[in-house]
């Protein structure tokens, strides 16, 4: 196990030296200029500028918690509902053209409205966050809450399991797997809601940031707020990916000791 980790940390680390290597010889064979493509040695001098002044930790911070309210307000919104549409049909039947049609449309066009309609504050970052982690979080709790096999419900129908009982003992660890694969994805999307939201509106952050450096042609100032904005959304998905580790193996437990 051990020998595996380092091994994923050295081809990891190889193929980032193979990359800032390859990125390192366009820039000198073609000769661009900063404001074209800078250096990777011209990113890193800006980053320690901003890190120095402490303005890249400001604009972060500000991201950050726009990312964690948008995906706490999306997965619990999308969680409560996907359990109400998975065991009412006619409800999904009913609501699932409005749920379609507000994926259909692209974040950037209802970003503006969002804004407009509550202020360019931080509530409209956070709700074009949970907009974009809504989805993907509300299909995989349906689809883990119809998982479960009806044998099972039958049997908690003849413990005389109550509603609660049912919940927390049988749909809650049949659903966790497929519920904590959506919110992967949404914990990955979440960074791109705060990023849009920003765009349209803000005077902080890293999409702030990005768009600065844009207006002023300052290309390293682009290069090193995208690399935040990388480094958080590996961030949390690596977090949900512990949480989801820790979480089955606890689960996979539980069961042979139950059996």
């Amino acid at each position: 196990m051990k020998t595996t980790y380092i091994s994923r940390i050295l081809v990891v680390g190889i193929s980032m030296l193979a990359f800032f290597g390859l990125w390192e010889g366009v820039v000198w064979l073609g000769g661009y200029p900063p404001f074209i493509l800078p250096s990777p040695g011209q990113v890193v001098q800006r980053l320690g500028v901003l890190l120095a002044d402490g303005s890249l930790w400001r604009h972060m911070g500000v991201t950050v918690g726009e990312i964690l309210a948008g995906l706490a307000l999306g997965t619990v919104v999308a969680t409560a509902l996907g359990y109400l549409l998975a065991h009412f049909p006619i409800a999904e039947r009913l609501l699932s053209p409005y749920i379609i049609a507000s994926q259909s449309v692209p974040v950037v066009a209802v970003a503006p409205l969002l804004v407009i309609w509550f202020g360019p504050g931080l509530l409209s970052k956070i709700l074009v966050c949970a907009l974009v982690v809504f989805f993907p979080i509300l299909v995989n709790t349906i689809v883990g809450v119809r998982s479960v096999e009806p044998e099972l419900r039958d049997l908690m129908r003849m413990l005389e399991a109550n509603r609660w009982k049912t919940f927390w003992f049988l749909e809650v660890p049949a659903a966790l797997p497929v519920l904590l694969s959506g919110l992967k994805i949404g914990a990955t999307l979440s960074v791109i809601g705060a990023v849009v939201g920003e765009f349209v509106a803000s005077n902080q952050g890293l999409g702030y940031l990005i768009k600065q450096g844009q207006q002023l042609y300052d290309t390293p100032l682009v290069f090193v707020g995208i690399g935040m904005l990388i480094a958080l959304a590996q961030a949390l998905y690596g977090t949900v990916a512990l949480a989801e580790r820790f979480l089955l193996r606890g689960h996979s437990i539980h069961t042979k000791e139950v059996r």
